[in-house]
């Protein structure tokens, strides 16, 4: 029978390997699929590559998905390192999205560098206190935060639906049911031909990587993370910590839908995510918490996703060939875990039922 006993600690190198190992099958596996389906995943994996990277402007795009994915996972990472699973990014990148489209209709004369900056701490503020309600709940009756977290997700999206249809609903919008376009002084700048949301993401992924190796905030979640009970045995503030680390979570994921909503969109709709923040959960995982690593983990799935699309026009492959992928990457990689926390024995089972 198979038994297994917890780890102690994994060294780098055997982790590192057992990682590698992992998405190698998942590649493996992937390219089987593709055979047993009469397709050449060489050439697929070639056009994934090249719908994603092979262009300047293929290039763009698929900076312009890992942007927001980026910015989601990096928020949604830091309710993770508390253990507090926020699976309501996609509810949160809505009314981040929202607040910064209020603050124009609100302001719509401003010049661009009083704005900007207005429409990211509204972003900010309106993805964090989005994501303060569940934690509310956490933390006075114990609600689970999975739960309230997703529901909040269609909660907000339903919200800005009614939005686009009614009240604020373009009357010049020729009977289409949108929301006026922003002005130029209401859409982020470029910086070599991209706009500027790709030096915010890297600022806050590095600032993050500092926040949580250099201080005392950051030392007090990773506590939590492993127990609350030592956190609060050792004296932290635990309520207080929560509190300001699931604001700060929500508060990403509400710039990514302010950087959406002025960059790409420059506007607010009820489909401008596209499921980005449930990606996010993935890529968060799959990064391992680490701000830096996210990154580089929300790059390679923008490609599969930029490339996917591409799938479609050049092969007439359904985009649905990368999403396959993205699941296997998922469940291997998910599955390795178990290798990296646990070691698994194999025990002949003596006569009579005993070990």
């Amino acid at each position: 029978m198979i038994q297994k006993t917890a780890r102690q600690a994994v060294p780098a190198k055997q982790k590192l390997f057992i990682n590698l190992a992992a998405a190698a099958s998942a590649l493996l596996s992937s390219m089987a699929i593709m055979a047993v389906m009469g397709m050449n995943p060489f050439e697929i994996y070639g056009k994934i590559i090249t719908g994603s990277l092979g262009t300047s402007y293929r290039f763009r795009e698929t900076i312009n998905k890992a942007i927001p994915l980026t910015m989601l996972s990096l928020g949604t990472g830091m309710a993770f390192k508390m253990k507090f699973w926020n699976i309501g990014a996609e509810g949160q990148f809505y009314m981040g999205a929202f607040g910064a489209t209020w603050t124009v209709m609100l302001f719509p004369n401003l010049p661009k560098g009083i704005l900007i900056p207005l429409m990211l701490v509204s972003g900010f503020a309106w993805g964090g206190a989005f994501a303060l309600l569940p934690a509310a709940l956490k933390i006075k009756w114990g609600a689970s935060e999975t739960l309230t977290t997703l529901m909040l997700n269609y909660i907000a999206q339903k919200w800005v639906g009614y939005l686009q249809y009614g009240p604020w609903r373009d009357p010049k919008g020729n009977g289409f049911p949108r929301i006026a376009r922003f002005e130029d002084n209401a859409i982020l700048p470029k910086v070599f031909g991209i706009h500027i949301g790709w030096i915010i993401v890297l600022f806050t992924a590095v600032l993050l990587f500092f926040l949580y190796k250099k201080t005392k905030f950051g030392y007090e979640v990773s506590v939590i993370g492993e127990s609350m009970e030592t956190a609060e045995y050792a004296g932290l503030n635990v309520k207080k910590t929560i509190i300001t680390a699931i604001i700060i979570s929500g508060g990403l994921c509400g710039l990514a839908g302010m950087i959406q909503a002025s960059a790409i969109e420059n506007s607010l709709t009820d489909n401008m995510s596209n499921g980005l923040g449930f990606t996010a959960v993935i890529t968060t995982w799959l990064s391992g918490l680490n701000p830096l690593l996210t990154v580089v983990v929300s790059f390679l799935f923008s490609m599969l996703l930029q490339g996917g699309s591409y799938l479609q026009s050049s092969l007439q492959i359904p985009s649905s060939m990368a999403q396959i992928l993205q699941g296997l990457i998922i469940f291997f990689v998910l599955g390795s875990e178990i290798l990296i926390r646990y070691k698994i024995t194999f025990v002949k089972r003596k006569a009579g039922g005993s070990l």
